[in-house]
């Protein structure tokens, strides 16, 4: 992953927006497809991953703000 540089919040937005995207686009289409065939499996494993990379985001850009 590459690393941003974010100086106001106008950019920070416009990276969560992009952000959303990505994991929208990777991750939602799975769940969408459980969702439509009613496969409570395959559903379950599409939001835990929906919710694994959502996770994951929060934890990126928290790290982001640490200090080194």
């Amino acid at each position: 992953m590459d690393t941003v540089e974010i100086a106001d919040r106008s950019e920070f937005a416009l990276w969560a927006i992009q952000r959303a995207q990505e994991i929208v686009v990777t991750e939602g289409a799975s769940f969408a497809m459980a969702a439509r065939d009613m496969d409570d499996t395959a559903l379950t494993a599409a939001a835990a991953a929906l919710g694994k990379a959502i996770s994951d985001a929060m934890i990126e850009v928290f790290d982001g703000l640490m200090a080194e």
